[in-house]
């Protein structure tokens, strides 16, 4: 039997679904599903499992959360309109504690001011923002690099 490689799990938040569709000026053209498989064949030449959930509701982002627990060596999740209010999703990263990266495709500072402030950053090692899907190839190169995977460094 062979070893399982680590796990990144990367988490997309409310209305993610629609990526491609939903404001592409503001979010790009890039579908969800474009989205992942591009992290997941990044996550391929790093060594590790790269395992992508979107959910809509809250509750489903905090299972997804609790269930990274033990078996996966970072997060990356872009916690969508649930960054600006979400307290139960702050307490969820930090209560599990795996290094977690918060992401956003657009650059909220840039956004209406409702947007400018995170309740959930604070709970993770480090955000990125503003950089469209970089934004997530970078959380995922950081968070293997930070569990000291990464066959390249």
């Amino acid at each position: 039997m062979t070893a399982s490689r680590p796990r990144v799990v990367v988490l997309h938040g409310p209305n993610l679904n629609l990526l491609g569709s939903r404001e592409p000026e503001v979010y790009g053209s890039m579908t969800l599903a474009q989205l992942d498989a591009s992290l997941v064949q990044l996550g391929e030449s790093l060594g590790v499992e790269v395992e992508c959930h979107q959910a809509n509701g809250e509750g489903a982002l905090i299972d997804h959360l609790h269930a990274a627990r033990g078996r996966a060596v970072g997060v990356v999740i872009n916690p969508a309109a649930y960054t600006h209010t979400s307290v139960a999703l702050h307490d969820a990263i930090k209560a599990i504690e795996v290094p977690t990266v918060e992401v956003h495709l657009s650059n909220t500072y840039r956004r209406e001011p409702f947007r400018q402030r995170s309740l959930t950053a604070g709970a993770c090692v480090g955000a990125i923002i503003g950089l469209g899907a970089q934004s997530y190839r970078l959380a995922l190169r950081y968070l293997v690099e930070l569990a000291e995977l990464d066959p390249t460094s």
